[in-house]
């Protein structure tokens, strides 16, 4: 299972890379268009706006994964070792059921919502830039199951 979360992160990075590089060139072609050229750009900044959700919400999902996510421990550290372990099942636990009901169910179903409707400037369905939702959603219960057979088989919890 390590290699397939090994090959899965490593993707999720690749892929996050890549949307902020291109975050970058549309960012510079913005600022070009804009003061050099005195012909600012509306579709790059569409663009932009919704490159940069996609980034927030994948790389969420990854540092989730990755169990890199930010966290205040103090109470959780005083735990005895067993006792960490069952809440971090719960803790997980917790995660799936939101990423399944919010993220997937929800993200859906907003998907579907958005699907007659375009963007302004680029004339793109909104269900484009809402599908990163329920995606999410997957790849975090995912993680959020993996995380737990990993902490019942006595990993880090």
């Amino acid at each position: 299972m390590s290699n397939v979360m090994k090959y899965f992160n490593k993707a999720l990075e690749i892929i996050c890379i890549f949307i902020f590089a291109f975050i970058v060139v549309v960012g510079a072609y913005q600022i070009i268009t804009r003061y050099v050229f005195n012909a600012p750009s509306t579709k790059s900044e569409e663009l932009l706006t919704y490159s940069f959700t996609w980034l927030a919400l994948l790389s969420a999902s990854l540092v989730f994964g990755k169990r890199e996510h930010m966290a205040m421990t103090f109470l959780y550290d005083k735990l005895a070792e067993n006792k960490k372990r069952i809440v971090s099942v719960i803790n997980e636990i917790l995660v799936l059921v939101f990423a399944l009901v919010v993220l997937v169910y929800g993200g859906i179903a907003i998907t579907r919502l958005t699907a007659t409707q375009v963007t302004a400037s680029l004339g793109i369905p909104m269900s484009y830039v809402y599908a990163v939702v329920p995606l999410c959603g997957f790849i975090t219960a995912f993680y959020s199951v993996v995380n737990i057979i990993g902490i019942l088989k006595g990993g880090k919890v």
